[in-house]
Parts: C-alpha cells; sequence; structure tokens
C-alpha cells in the first residue's frame, strides 16, 4: 500500500481555484434547470470553494469532513430537486470531498512515474477528463430517454410524480401500445425481415471482398477499397438519391418483364440497399482480422491435397470468424437502423421501424417512440457487448492478447 501514501501537500493557490472550477460545472446544470446558468456557477464555485477551504485550514479532519459535504450538497440537491436531487447530492458531496483531498494531499500522482514534470501529469488527467466528457454528453440523451419511456402521462417530459418516484407516475403502457399497435407490429415485422435477409447479403460479399482485396498481387486494390467502403463516407443523403434512381429502374425490370409483386420487388430494392449499406463495415472488420492471419496456412493446406474452397471453410474461416461476426453485427445494427434510404427506395408496405419512429414524431407524436428508442437502445447494447467479445476473442486467437 506504499504506492498510496500522499506524496506532497500542495498548496491552496492550487486546490482551491480546481475544486471551484469543479463547483461551477456542477451548478452550471443546475443552475440552467433553474433558470440562470451563470449565477449556479457563481454559486456553485463559491460554496465548494468555501468547503475545501474550511475542510482543509479549519476542520483538518478528513472523515468528518467527508459526512459534512455530503450532507450539505445532499440538502442543497433536495432543496432544488426532490428525492432524485437528494441522491444526486450525496454522491457529488462525496466526489467533491475525495476530489479535494485528492489535489490537496497530491494523490493524484501516486500511481504516476515519479519523474513526470507538471505538464505531463496535467496532460494524463486532462486528456481522461476530456475522453469523460465526451463519453458523458453522448451518453445522456440515452439516459433522459429511458425512463421517460416509463412515463404514466403522453407527455416527453418528467412529470412531477416521476420526479417525486411516486409508482403512479410510472406505466408500462407506451410498451404494451407497441407490442399490440398493428402499425407497430408490422414495422418491427419488416425489419425483422429486411435487415437479417441485408445482413447475410453484406457478410457474403463483404467477406469475399475482403479476402481479396487482402492478396498483395491484386492490381489497384487501394483504389478498390476506397470505392467498395464510399457507402459509409458518402453523405447518406446522396447515396440515398442515387439508389431511388438505380433501384427504380430494376424494380420496373423485374415487375415489367418478370412480373413479380409490386410489394415482393419493394422488399428486394430495400434489401440490396441495405445490404450495400452493410458491405463497407463487413470489410473493414474482416479486413484488420485478416492483418494477422497467417497465409502459410493455405498454402499448407493446399499442399496437403485442399481445393480452395474447402481451405477457406476449414481453416481460413475459422480464423477469421470472430471478425465476420462483428461486421456482421454492425451491418445488422445499420440495416435495423437506416430510415433515409428506405424512404426513398421502399414503400408503405416495407416501412421499418425506424420509418414508423420517423413517422410518430412527424405526424402524431407518439410517445410509444420512448419506448421503442429504449428497445432499440438495449439491443444496440447487446450486439456491440457481442462485438467486444469477439474482438478480444480474435486477439486471443491471434496471440495479440494473454489467454
Amino acid at each position: 500500500m506504499a504506492a498510496l501514501t500522499p506524496i506532497s501537500r500542495k498548496p491552496l493557490s492550487l486546490v482551491i481555484p480546481c475544486i471551484a472550477a469543479a463547483g461551477g460545472f456542477l451548478g452550471l446544470f443546475v443552475g440552467t434547470a433553474n433558470g440562470s446558468g451563470f449565477l449556479g456557477i457563481l454559486i456553485g464555485a463559491a460554496l465548494v470553494a468555501a468547503m475545501g477551504w474550511f475542510f482543509i485550514t479549519v476542520l483538518k479532519n478528513e472523515n468528518l469532513s467527508k459526512w459534512i459535504s455530503i450532507a450539505v450538497v445532499a440538502v442543497l440537491g433536495f432543496y432544488f430537486g426532490g428525492i432524485p436531487g437528494l441522491i444526486l447530492g450525496v454522491i457529488f458531496g462525496k466526489l467533491f470531498h475525495w476530489f479535494t483531498y485528492w489535489l490537496y494531499e497530491g494523490r493524484y500522482r501516486a500511481r504516476l512515474l515519479p519523474y513526470l514534470t507538471p505538464g505531463q501529469v496535467l496532460w494524463h488527467y486532462g486528456f481522461r477528463v476530456i475522453c469523460g466528457a465526451i463519453f458523458v454528453f453522448l451518453i445522456t440523451p440515452i439516459l433522459v430517454v429511458m425512463p421517460l419511456s416509463f412515463n404514466a402521462q403522453d407527455f416527453f417530459t418528467f412529470t412531477p410524480e416521476m420526479l417525486r418516484f411516486d409508482p403512479a407516475g410510472y406505466s408500462l403502457k407506451h410498451y404494451q401500445d407497441f407490442f399490440t399497435n398493428n402499425e407497430w407490429q408490422r414495422s418491427f415485422k419488416n425489419s425483422l425481415i429486411i435487415a437479417p435477409i441485408a445482413t447475410v447479403i453484406s457478410v457474403s460479399l463483404g467477406t469475399l471482398a475482403a479476402i481479396g482485396l487482402s492478396q498483395s498481387h491484386v492490381p489497384g486494390r487501394r483504389a478498390i477499397m476506397a470505392i467498395m467502403i464510399s457507402p459509409m463516407i458518402v453523405p447518406l443523403i446522396i447515396s440515398a438519391t442515387g439508389m431511388f434512381f438505380f433501384y427504380s429502374d430494376i424494380g420496373n425490370w423485374l415487375e415489367g418483364t418478370l412480373g413479380l409483386p409490386k410489394t415482393f420487388v419493394g422488399y428486394i430494392k430495400v434489401v440490396l440497399a441495405h445490404a450495400v449499406l452493410g458491405i463497407p463495415f463487413v470489410i473493414i472488420t474482416v479486413t484488420a482480422t485478416l492483418v494477422g492471419f497467417d497465409r502459410s496456412l493455405t498454402r499448407a493446406a493446399a499442399n496437403m491435397g485442399a481445393d480452395p474452397v474447402t481451405t477457406f471453410f476449414r481453416v481460413q474461416m475459422p480464423l477469421i470468424l470472430p471478425g465476420v461476426i462483428s461486421g456482421g453485427l454492425f451491418a445488422f445494427i445499420t440495416s435495423f437502423d437506416e430510415v433515409v434510404v428506405v424512404l426513398f427506395v421502399g414503400s408503405a408496405s416495407q416501412k421499418t421501424l425506424p420509418w414508423q419512429m420517423f413517422t410518430g414524431l412527424r405526424e402524431q407524436i407518439s410517445p410509444t417512440i420512448l419506448a421503442v428508442a429504449t428497445i432499440l437502445v438495449v439491443i444496440s447494447i447487446a450486439l456491440l457487448t457481442t462485438v467486444e467479445l469477439l474482438r478480444r476473442r480474435s486477439e486471443r486467437l491471434r496471440g495479440l492478447s494473454p489467454g
């Protein structure tokens, strides 16, 4: 535990401004919620700076100061935000106390190399603060939508009952509407039909393209790669416009020449369009997996008499399978969440879940959208977790990380 002992106490001229900045950052949110962000910054900075100065120079008792900090911030949180504010106040009170002594006692250097300069230490923690702030601003909208999906009222805002944690303010009626409403269920079934088929096509073509482009003897492979991944670079509205004209001609030919039903042709167009959007993700993930692939294995299989197809399925595919599955999951998410292309290429019969959500926002402002958004978030988290597990497995198979 010697590494955790305080290195040296820092001057108040360093500690007080830092904790005041932290208090002002919290005060910005509290003040904005109550009508004055600037006043919130001033009050938050002054309050936290005063508490820090009192704890260090007057009280000089770290354990007692922790409980005082928690109590003061919790009381203020309850005054401004009720029970949720009380809970947040307890958390931030303990956080401010820890931050104060973490700076004052020099504990921020305990796990760093002793020869780092102050500038290097500042960059070490500043970089982590920037990454944390980006993460917070990205994840906050999701954290707001999820509890709102349980709102008992048809509002897109938190009701007083929800803020008081009153059970009467919460309900599953929006989820019930999603699972019982014919419009929502039809669009959900369309997504479940289109996304898997588009994923299979994307994985098949994308994997073959990645294997071909990974060969060093292929002429112009960099230009071909750029063209293949262009759907994820070009603005989606441009791709959707081009697909509209391209697949319109194909649809007319399928209906007029082959006599296929219009609804079936609509599904074909949407599936092919989504497959085009998913192929770049498969190419990128499979190409990254092929970087560590040992080419001598395929040559050894050929020397043993295996044909290229057998070599691919028995030797190459098992080793690149994590990358293939990861690319397939990304292609599935892309197809399942896509709305712009299906608006251009599809018709009312191919209305997908994102299309129905877009319609709900534009025409009837249905709160069921919140429930659907929460379900999609849960599905996305599950799929991305699977991708991360597969990535780690791929690294272990290639010897890039310990087993």
